[in-house]
């Protein structure tokens, strides 16, 4: 088993087919079929399944693609650095919408001020995006709301996240201390879009209490969101820290739920098989610095 296997065995994945593979690759599609072969031999399992002249990937290959994913790009690293292509150093940051809007750009600016050799690029969407990139290793390290699904990321903590139910000041519930979990059954909800680690939290602690609630509207802007329960329009779920200054102007009010704790950590995550370089160790020690100022 080579890097040349893995490579071969990435592209298939990639591309979902030896014919798109062979093209990316510019390797005569009979030598992507014989190595896939090769590779399939070596390890004594089925990496992928032949059904119409599709192919479907199964949990061995799964498995193994997490794994050559990485070591390629660990080989691409080692060939870089060994060679001195005199390249500046770089880091690929995945955020989560919310963590972008409000806290990732004064991350970025430190950053960049006090390492101004490391080149950053920035990549901004909902939560189940920054994972799957982590997992295709297009980014480096995401910063997201909650822990990361995917048994092959790791996630660490830097910074505590309170979510907080949030209505209008004219709304029925802003004059109660509490309510219970209940009623939310008669509410309408603005929400964060589907994705959202905001949204899949609220929802699946909704589905276990066994309480149906009523979507009206989605948005990715967290500010449109807050515009829009502060006109009385419906009702939702935001983490506190985003909401604090819309509270302390009384644009909102904050509703407390009997017996329901929300709790979505910021997390930074990377694949468990990330070789993390001194620029991402800086930068990932930096976001917890400046999370305990805010």
């Amino acid at each position: 088993m080579t890097i040349r296997h893995l490579k071969i065995f990435v592209a298939i994945y990639e591309t979902g087919s030896t014919t798109e593979a062979s093209k990316k690759l510019r390797i005569a599609q009979p030598s992507i079929s014989f190595a896939l072969s090769e590779l399939e031999k070596h390890y004594g399992v089925q990496l992928f399944e032949r059904l119409a002249k599709r192919l479907r990937i199964t949990d061995e290959g799964e498995y193994l693609y997490q794994y050559a994913r990485h070591v390629i790009d660990l080989f691409d690293d080692m060939e870089e650095n060994a060679c001195k292509l005199s390249k500046e150093s770089s880091i690929r940051i995945g955020s989560s919408i919310t963590i972008g809007n409000h806290l990732l750009t004064q991350y970025v600016k430190q950053f960049r001020t006090k390492y101004p050799e490391v080149k950053t690029t920035v990549y901004i969407d909902n939560t189940s995006m920054i994972e799957k990139m982590i997992l295709a290793s297009r980014i480096d390290i995401g910063l997201i709301e909650g822990k990361a699904n995917s048994q092959y990321i790791i996630s660490q903590p830097f910074m505590g996240n309170e979510l907080v139910m949030i209505c209008s000041p004219q709304h029925a519930y802003a004059r109660y201390q509490s309510i219970l979990p209940e009623v939310l059954s008669a509410e309408e909800f603005i929400l964060r879009e589907e994705g959202s680690a905001v949204r899949d939290i609220f929802e699946g602690l909704m589905r276990a209490k066994k309480i149906p609630i009523q979507i009206i509207w989605e948005s990715v802007s967290t500010q449109a969101i807050i515009n829009a329960v502060n006109e009385n329009l419906g009702v939702s779920v935001l983490p506190y820290g985003i909401v604090k200054r819309a509270l302390e102007r009384e644009r909102i009010a904050i509703v407390k739920i009997e017996g329901l704790f929300l709790d979505a950590d910021f997390n930074i995550i990377y694949h468990q098989n990330k070789l993390l370089n001194p620029a991402l160790v800086n930068f990932m020690e930096l976001c917890k610095q400046l999370s305990h100022q805010n």
